[in-house]
């Protein structure tokens, strides 16, 4: 796994500027899949290629501050900077008119380009991996998306609140199983979110509701969905690839936009 990770992050660093610095910002909350990737991360890279950064979003009492002090820990003793910031999720929510999930979101991704800002990381990297490709697919489905909401997240992106940083998915090729292996066997330490269990969030629903079914039907489900994804990626880039095409026999005029109805209709 490690070698693996080691050839797709040298691949991802080669697309993205460099004139920043060589460093990246690791995000880091505390559980398996952020601490799995800090510790492949050094052990690739080693401690003086990243930074870490851990957000306290205050929702879950002393269970946040005891994730707060595992990274905290783990950052001093494997001699990594470590940026942390404590967040009013709950008043940030009410005051904006928008739900838990998306409130930590915008705090958090607002504050990761607060900080490459100052400090000139090169890209944001974050443990997103082959089962949450697989639950986002079924929830765009669910929400009706279109066929790019069912290509699923790219492993290079736009760092979301934030113009011109860029966000790493070095382990979406990575299941959860081979993620809770690499943490076994190398005795990584992580802690467990209680709320990951309920199914009150949609997001959960699909994870302990859906999957064990897809699960009975195909063992092999989220590398199946993920091949699916692929396969609809490449069709999305050929449709936007004829539209842009076609743009020169549309648009007859720019000075007001003028759209020539009979072009449109002759394609």
């Amino acid at each position: 796994m490690l070698n693996r990770f080691r050839h797709i992050v040298e691949e991802m660093r080669g697309l993205i500027d460099q004139t920043r610095s060589a460093s990246c910002l690791i995000a880091v909350s505390g559980g398996v899949d952020s601490m799995c990737l800090a510790d492949l991360w050094l052990r690739a890279f080693g401690p003086e290629s990243c930074a870490m950064a851990h957000c306290n979003f205050n929702l879950r009492g002393e269970n946040s501050n005891a994730d707060e002090a595992l990274v905290t820990e783990w950052a001093q003793s494997h001699d990594v900077k470590l940026h942390k910031v404590s967040f009013d999720t709950l008043q940030y929510a009410s005051d904006n008119g928008v739900s838990i999930e998306m409130a930590a979101r915008e705090l958090r991704y607002r504050w990761f380009g607060e900080l490459c800002s100052e400090y000139g990381y090169a890209a944001v990297v974050v443990a997103h991996h082959a089962d949450d490709n697989a639950e986002t697919m079924v929830l765009n489905m669910v929400r009706g998306a279109g066929l790019k909401g069912l290509t699923g997240m790219k492993p290079v992106s736009p760092l979301p609140y934030a113009n011109g940083s860029v966000l790493l998915r070095p382990l979406l090729t990575f299941t959860r199983k081979q993620i809770e292996g690499h943490a076994f066997a190398w005795k990584v330490p992580y802690r467990e979110d209680e709320t990951n269990s309920s199914v009150e969030y949609r997001r959960n629903s699909v994870r302990h509701e859906v999957f064990p079914l897809f699960e009975r039907m195909n063992p092999s489900y989220v590398r199946t969905l993920n091949r699916g994804m692929a396969y609809l990626k490449d069709a999305s880039d050929i449709v936007e690839q004829w539209c842009v095409s076609q743009i020169p026999q549309v648009i007859v005029g720019d000075t007001p936009l003028t759209i020539s109805i009979p072009s449109l209709l002759a394609i």
